[in-house]
C-alpha cells in the first residue's frame, strides 16, 4: 500500500532559547568605551599605586600589563561564556557595578599588602600587581563579550557589529591611556582618579539596572538582593579606604613624597620618594651631609679646585637640593643649575625644605637627558649626576651617548661625579664604570669595602674627568670622614670592572643587570 504525501506528519522543532532583545547602537557603543577605557585607567595608575613598594622598574612595568592583559583575556572570555548560558541583560549592571566596587577596594588592599610586600622579589611584585589589577580588569573585560551577544540579533551582520564595538573598545582604550598619562596623573592623586572611576562605574551600573528593569516592566530576577549586597560591598570598600595607610604626603606626577623630622636632629629633615630615603637636608646648617654619598660628593668638590673659590655646577636630579646648598654655602658666588624633571617637587623643596632659587640656584624642570644637550660646550667645571633613586634607574641617563654629552658640557680639568645605587652581585655598578670609563679618560670608584667586596648593597660614587683625577687629595679627604670608604683607581678599577658591559641607547638592560635573582 502506497501512501501520499499529506500522510506524512511533521513535528514541529522545539523552540530555541529566546533571544534577549538588543541594546540601542549608542548604549552599547558607550559601555563598551567606558568598561575599555576603565581598564587602560585602572592599569595606568596601578603602576602609581604599587611603585611606592615595590618601585617603578621595567619588571613592574611589565607585571602590570602583563596582569592586566591576563584580566581582560580571562574576563572577555568569562563574559562570553556567561552570555550564552544566561540573559545578557541581567549580568551588565551587576558587573559595572562589581568593577566599581572593586576599583575602590584596590586602594586598601594595594595599601595593605604593599607594607607587607614592600621591597619583594619578582613573586612579591607579580602578586602586589594582581591584587591591583586582575579583578577589576576581568569584570571591565566581561562587559563586551555581554554587549556583542546582545546585539548579534542579525548573523548576516555578525562581522560588523563585532567590528564596530572592538573598534570602539580599542578607540576607549587609546582615549583613556593619553588622557590619564597627559591630563589626570598630572592633576590629580592616584586615591582621586580611583575614588572618581569607581563611583562613576557604579552610578553606571545602578543607572543602567535601572533603566533595563523599567524596560523589563518590572524586574530582573534577585534584582533586590544583588543591589543589597553590592551596596554592603560598597560600604565596606569605602569604610577600607578610608582607614588604609598612605604612604605618601604629596603624590606628584612621577613619585609618592614626604618629608619627616629627623628626631634626633631638630633642624633636619628627610625626604622620602616612594618610601625609600631620598635626600637629607638640616635646614639650619646647608654644610651638613648625612649621608655617605654626598659626603664623597662633598669631599670631590673640596678638590676640584682651590677651596672657597666659585664653581660652575650642573645637578641631573634635585630631590631635595641637599649638595646645591653645600656648594653655595662652601664656596660662595658658585651657579648651581639643577635639571629635575618632577615640577611639583621642586615646590615641595621650596615648601618644607627651604630651597630658595635665585641668582646662584636655578632650577629647570625637564628631563635631564633632554636638557644637557642644550647646554654650552665648555660650560661647567662640577656635574653631579644623582638621579637615580633606588632601583628605580632612568636607563637613558646610564647610557655612554648620555656620559658623552656630560664631556662635551665640562671643561677641561673639570669633574663628573654620579651617584649609582647597586647590590649583590654588583652588575649594574660594573657596567657603569665601564660605561664612563668609555668617554672619559681617568676614572674611580668610591664606595664601602663591603660593597665593593659584593657583601652588601650601597651607594657607589664615580667620579671621572679628561683630566688627571686627584687621587691622593681625594683619598686624604675622604679620610677625614667618620665612616672611611675605599677608592679603587688604575689596576684595581680595571679588574673591577673586567670586561662588563658597556651601556648604549640601543642596548641598556639596567632592570636585568639590577636584578639580584
Amino acid at each position: 500500500m502506497s501512501s501520499s504525501s499529506s500522510d506524512v506528519v511533521v513535528n514541529p522543532a522545539p523552540a530555541g532559547p529566546t533571544t534577549a532583545r538588543a541594546l540601542p547602537n549608542g548604549l552599547a557603543a558607550f559601555l563598551v568605551f567606558l568598561s575599555s577605557g576603565a581598564v587602560l585607567v585602572l592599569e595606568t595608575v596601578s603602576l602609581r599605586l604599587v611603585g611606592p613598594y615595590v618601585g617603578v622598574t621595567l619588571q613592574v612595568t611589565s607585571s602590570v600589563i602583563g596582569i592586566a592583559l591576563a584580566a581582560i583575556a580571562y574576563g572577555a572570555w568569562t563574559g562570553g561564556w556567561l552570555a550564552d548560558r544566561r540573559d545578557p541583560r541581567g549580568l551588565l549592571a551587576p558587573a559595572l557595578v562589581l568593577a566599581g566596587i572593586a576599583t575602590a577596594i584596590t586602594l586598601p588592599v594595594v595599601r595593605y599588602a604593599g607594607e607587607v610586600l614592600r621591597g619583594g622579589a619578582a613573586s612579591a611584585i607579580l602578586l602586589l600587581t594582581a591584587l591591583a589589577v586582575f579583578v577589576p580588569a576581568a569584570l571591565l573585560a566581561a562587559v563586551t563579550p555581554l554587549v556583542v551577544k546582545l546585539q548579534l540579533a542579525d548573523l548576516r551582520r555578525t562581522g560588523q557589529v563585532v567590528g564596530r564595538l572592538s573598534g570602539i573598545g580599542t578607540l576607549g582604550g587609546i582615549t583613556a591611556t593619553l588622557v590619564t598619562g597627559f591630563v589626570l596623573v598630572a592633576a590629580l592623586p592616584s586615591t582621586v582618579i580611583l575614588i572618581a572611576l569607581a563611583v562613576l562605574l557604579g552610578v553606571t551600573g545602578l543607572a543602567l539596572g535601572f533603566h533595563l528593569r523599567r524596560q523589563e516592566g518590572g524586574g530582573l530576577p534577585g534584582a533586590a538582593r544583588t543591589k543589597t549586597s553590592l551596596a554592603v560591598l560598597g560600604l565596606l570598600g569605602a569604610g577600607l579606604s578610608a582607614v588604609a595607610p598612605n604612604p605618601c604626603d604629596v603624590e606628584t606626577a612621577y613619585h609618592c613624597a614626604r618629608v619627616a623630622d629627623d628626631p634626633s636632629r631638630a633642624s633636619g629633615r628627610v625626604l622620602y620618594l616612594n618610601s625609600a630615603e631620598h635626600s637629607y637636608v638640616d635646614l639650619a646648617d646647608p654644610t651638613h651631609l648625612e649621608y655617605g654619598y654626598t659626603q664623597w660628593i662633598g669631599a670631590a668638590a673640596d678638590v676640584v679646585a682651590p677651596a672657597g673659590r666659585p664653581l660652575d655646577a650642573l645637578h641631573l636630579g634635585g630631590g631635595g637640593f641637599t649638595m646645591p646648598r653645600y656648594l653655595s654655602a662652601t664656596r660662595p658666588g658658585t651657579d648651581n643649575v639643577v635639571f629635575e624633571i618632577d615640577g611639583e617637587l621642586v615646590e615641595l623643596d621650596r615648601r618644607l625644605l627651604g630651597v630658595r632659587p635665585g641668582p646662584g640656584l636655578r632650577a629647570v624642570v625637564g628631563d635631564a637627558r633632554m636638557l644637557v644637550g642644550g647646554e654650552p660646550t665648555d660650560s661647567r667645571d662640577f656635574v653631579v649626576g644623582d638621579a637615580f633613586g633606588h632601583l628605580v634607574v632612568p636607563w637613558h641617563l646610564a647610557t655612554r651617548e648620555m656620559a658623552a654629552e656630560v664631556r662635551r658640557v665640562l671643561r677641561p680639568g673639570g669633574m663628573y661625579v654620579q651617584n649609582v645605587i647597586d647590590y649583590p652581585p654588583g652588575r649594574f655598578i660594573r657596567s657603569e664604570l665601564a660605561t664612563v670609563a668609555a668617554e672619559f679618560r681617568h676614572v674611580a670608584l668610591v664606595a664601602p669595602a663591603a660593597a665593593i667586596a659584593g657583601q652588601q648593597g650601597a651607594n657607589f660614587l664615580i667620579v671621572a674627568s679628561d683630566a688627571p683625577l686627584p687621587v691622593d687629595a681625594l683619598t686624604q679627604r675622604l679620610g677625614r670622614l667618620n665612616a672611611v670608604p675605599d677608592l679603587l683607581a688604575g689596576g684595581e678599577l680595571a679588574a673591577f670592572v673586567d670586561d662588563a658591559l658597556v651601556l648604549t641607547d640601543d642596548y641598556a638592560p639596567v632592570d636585568q643587570l639590577l636584578a639580584t635573582a
